[in-house]
């Protein structure tokens, strides 16, 4: 009987464990989706995009090569739908690392079901990063974008949707100096 309480105790401490990460995991997609919403930038893009992706928290790093990773959330006109994740292997001149956050609009249900057909892919990609950047330039040929400027600053990017989608990143902390090419590669898992 001891050893069954142990158990039930033991489970129910896991139990809250898994929804205190649950409510972490929540408060950063809260954090990262009211700094993007703060861009004014954004505004007409979450006025009227069909919907987003969007990644909290990507890691990337390099010496020559790099790499990069995160987790995101896809969401369809405001109701979450799935979840995807980003990973992007770059060869070329860079040395460093940062942490950002990223958020892809759809403009439409063709780019929606493009990134959410299980693998989507971004072939190239040209970035400048800074440390306290409020926003950089993302480009790729098959659909990427400009970013929101720099955080306090005058310079604006203005973004327009290329092959149905905008990203726009916000720096969270780094440096990292680059000059390569990449891509980033999307998977997507339905809830």
């Amino acid at each position: 009987m001891k050893s069954f309480k142990h158990l039930l105790l033991a489970t129910l401490m896991l139990l809250g464990i898994g929804q205190a990460f649950a409510a972490e995991d929540d408060v950063k997609y809260q954090d990262a989706l009211a700094t993007f919403k703060q861009a004014s930038e954004t505004h007409k893009f979450f006025n009227n995009a069909y919907g987003y992706a969007l990644f909290p928290t990507i890691g990337k790093g390099g010496i020559g090569i790099g790499a990069a990773y995160g987790k995101g959330r896809v969401y369809r006109q405001g109701a979450y739908v799935g979840d995807s994740s980003m990973t992007q292997v770059s060869i070329g001149f860079q040395l460093g690392g940062q942490a950002y956050s990223e958020i892809i609009f759809f403009k439409d249900e063709k780019a929606f079901r493009d990134f959410t057909s299980g693998s989507f892919e971004f072939s190239g990609q040209a970035s400048a990063v800074a440390i306290n950047v409020g926003a950089n330039a993302q480009a790729g040929t098959t659909g990427n974008s400009a970013g929101a400027g720099q955080a306090g600053g005058a310079q604006n990017a203005t973004a327009a949707y290329i092959n149905g989608m905008t990203v726009f990143t916000a720096a969270k902390g780094g440096l990292m100096f680059e000059a390569a090419l990449a891509g980033q590669s999307f998977t997507f898992e339905g809830k």
